[in-house]
């Protein structure tokens, strides 16, 4: 059965069409119209190994908030349309990611309860021209958009790139254990109430 999803969702704010495939191989497409973000993006698709195609347009001569929370929002909706009654996963999963003098920590609960618990400061407020703030609310606009529970925690660092990066490979690192399938489980729904 495949795990993918296509969705797109159009506002007066934003067009963005994304697809995933959540047993790809961390092949990516991205074109937000902001750098760090289709970066991140990329990493994320790469070290969750999924394939992840996005296409968004936004009120960039804004800022770049809605674009941003934008694409979180589809991204979330997309991962639980893809993992359907969730049949057969792990469910948990975290990572500790280092980058450079950064490291983050993720843990995610496939859950059906959204819930996003951040821990990661910024000493300066832009990366590249990316407001910092915005980490915050793309993850939560994807914590409850696929209906989880997140925690990103900043163990280190000081450089606001390494610090954004090693939070996104780790949230990557923890959703690619948490949809994985658990060969012990077999068809089994991960939960004593039998739905998630």
């Amino acid at each position: 059965m495949s795990r993918s999803a296509r969705l797109t969702r159009t506002t007066t704010e934003t067009d963005i069409t994304l697809s995933v495939d959540l047993d790809g191989a961390g092949k990516s497409v991205v074109a937000t119209g902001i750098g760090f973000l289709d970066h991140m993006l990329t990493a994320f698709a790469r070290h969750a190994l999924i394939d992840l195609e996005v296409a968004a347009k936004g009120d960039l001569h804004i800022d770049f908030h809605h674009t941003t929370e934008d694409v979180g929002i589809v991204l979330g909706r997309a991962l639980a349309q893809a993992l359907g009654e969730k049949r057969g996963i792990r469910r948990f999963g975290q990572a500790l990611v280092p980058m450079d003098e950064a490291l983050a920590e993720a843990a995610i609960d496939i859950s059906g309860r959204p819930f996003l618990a951040w821990n990661a400061t910024f000493e300066r407020p832009k990366v590249g021209e990316m407001d910092t703030e915005l980490f915050e609310e793309f993850f939560r606009a994807f914590a409850m958009n696929a209906a989880l529970t997140l925690h990103v925690t900043q163990r280190a660092g000081s450089n606001a790139h390494h610090v954004a990066e090693a939070c996104f490979k780790a949230v990557a690192r923890a959703l690619r254990m948490a949809v994985e399938a658990d060969q012990r489980a077999g068809d089994a729904v991960p939960s004593t109430k039998g739905s998630l």
